[in-house]
């Protein structure tokens, strides 16, 4: 029995298996074109196959859901002005700063919450899960996440479908893009929340949850380890200035617009609004968010 399980336990860990399995994966799903191909790397067959355990069959299928999803819900699509509204709070953004390994980071606050339609506020996510993957730099595959509670009350938490079908897109859609979520001083009345929600979680998130409390030495050190202290906003408890400027984000994201359609879009084939005069309200070098914290 043991030998067994040893034998499987090296096959999974065997850098050329796994090669071999991510060459099953693409005979599997078959021939691909445009944007599908685009977004089909041999990167991304060994998220799926890192996300199934390197189970053929499941990780084939979670790829061909994915694929079936981009192809409604069009996430490269979706413009930062067709969602602002849903930022003007800053209840989630791109930091300035990057985590000590190089990964993308997002600042949720729950607590800023300011509309209602969560449609809207699906799409305002998926865009910023899409720009930060769009801006990791070569060789890093994976995003931060810093959650901040303040001023977060029942009355301004998402709905439990809300957070189970955001949980759905990120670990079906964006597998292995989660290297871990801090969740910063939750209120004692989260706890009852958490106990819902936390069972829509695969066990390889759940274990990326990490909640930090100021008064819990163990905690905060582990966010530390993840993080630089000096670019840690006092929310989080680092010395940085927390600043959202919606204007410049939002010049920051249209930036990030352009480059996205150039990537995604055949040159012949730019939305208008990329090639037009729009392109006036596009800043020529990225603008700092938060320039205490970078």
């Amino acid at each position: 029995m043991f030998r067994l399980w040893s034998t499987s336990h090296q096959q999974e860990n065997d850098p050329l298996n796994h090669d071999a399995k991510i060459n099953e994966l693409k005979a599997a799903i078959g021939p691909l074109s445009g944007r599908s191909l685009q977004f089909c790397t041999d990167a991304c067959f060994r998220r799926y196959l890192e996300a199934r355990n390197w189970n053929l069959d499941k990780a084939k299928k979670m790829l061909e859901e994915t694929l079936k999803w981009r192809s409604t819900y069009k996430p490269e699509e979706i413009r930062w002005r067709e969602v602002a509204c849903e930022g003007e709070t800053g209840k989630v953004y791109r930091a300035s700063f990057r985590d000590r390994s190089g990964r993308t980071v997002l600042i949720l606050r729950p607590g800023m919450q300011n509309t209602v339609s969560i449609d809207n506020q699906m799409r305002h996510l998926v865009y910023l899960i899409e720009n930060a993957v769009f801006n990791l730099p070569e060789g890093q595959e994976q995003m931060a996440w810093l959650i901040d509670f303040t001023g977060w009350t029942l009355s301004t938490t998402v709905p439990v479908k809300s957070a189970r079908d955001t949980i759905n897109i990120l670990q079906n859609h964006y597998p292995e893009r989660l290297a871990v979520a801090f969740l910063y001083n939750p209120p004692r009345i989260f706890e009852a929340f958490w106990k819902i929600v936390k069972y829509f979680l695969d066990n390889k998130t759940f274990h990326k949850v990490k909640f930090v409390y100021p008064k819990n030495k163990d905690s905060v050190e582990l966010m530390k380890q993840y993080f630089d202290e000096e670019n840690l906003p006092i929310e989080f408890g680092g010395p940085a200035i927390l600043n959202y400027d919606h204007e410049e984000f939002s010049k920051l994201m249209n930036q990030d617009d352009v480059k996205s359609a150039a990537f995604w879009c055949p040159d012949d084939k730019l939305p208008h609004w990329a090639n037009g005069r729009s392109g006036a309200e596009v800043v020529p070098e990225p603008v700092s968010l938060a320039p205490a914290a970078s």
